[in-house]
């Protein structure tokens, strides 16, 4: 059976999207089957593969609230072994929709469970909440990344959110484990980064992956430009960065 794990926190603009994309290029590119969820009504993950929203007429929307079947909603990227789950718009009223549904926590789990047999990995990129959306991916899930900023309130807001996986460990998905804190956004040139990192490190130790992703220009630019990184630059920082972190990866196991 395929891994599911969730890229989790509740906070905008610290790079999961930019985990999600990259981390699950690179490990089709080294030969594993993947399905790559856009879980955010913002789409990102979707455009930056170069899918245009317009013209999706279903998403995960219609899977979680219309039983939509999940394969019909699959589109193949053009790396081979990358499947994607588009996000729309419709997204976005999700929540609220969700509310009313038995077992609601579960809508998710229940659609991957058919098909978590053809891939390796499944990745979720989560929206910057802590709702029901982002509750069902980690009721789906085996394990959670946690991408986490080199900046100044890189902790605020981080006990939330082990406080909401502690919850679902208790209550839904007793199975589920952090699979690795990810540093991002790293300037080697700045005493912050560096203070942040060790104050990480020190704190949850084994829990941080050894890579850490640092802030390049190139990375940034990538998703205008529907690729990722490993396509649009494939020889920049960034993209050595997450070609290490994908080896690491299937190093831990």
């Amino acid at each position: 059976m395929g891994r599911i794990i969730s890229i989790a926190n509740q906070k905008g603009g610290v790079g999961k999207t930019t985990t999600a994309i990259n981390l699950s290029a690179y490990l089709a590119y080294l030969g594993r089957k993947i399905l790559l969820i856009d879980l955010d009504s913002q789409g990102n993950t979707t455009t930056g593969f170069g899918i245009n929203r317009n013209t999706i007429k279903e998403c995960i929307y219609d899977v979680l609230l219309n039983s939509k079947d999940i394969e019909k909603v699959t589109i193949k990227s053009e790396i081979k072994g990358l499947d994607i789950i588009p996000s729309t718009i419709n997204l976005a009223g999700a929540e609220v929709e969700l509310v009313n549904m038995k077992e609601r926590e579960y809508c998710l789990w229940r659609e991957l469970k058919n098909i978590n047999s053809s891939y390796n990995y499944i990745f979720i990129d989560c929206p910057p909440s802590l709702g029901l959306i982002t509750v069902n991916a980690l009721c789906a899930s085996n394990e959670v990344i946690i991408p986490l900023q080199c900046e100044y309130y890189a902790l605020e807001g981080l006990t939330s959110l082990l406080n909401t996986i502690s919850s679902v460990q208790r209550r839904y998905n007793p199975d589920l484990k952090i699979k690795g804190i990810l540093l991002t956004m790293y300037d080697s040139h700045t005493s912050l980064s560096h203070q942040v990192a060790a104050e990480v490190i020190n704190y949850f130790k084994d829990q941080v992956y050894k890579t850490i992703i640092p802030r390049n220009v190139r990375l940034s630019e990538a998703p205008s430009y529907g690729k990722p990184i490993c396509i649009y630059d494939p020889g920049c920082k960034g993209a050595e960065a997450y070609k290490s972190l994908a080896l690491e990866f299937l190093k831990n196991g």
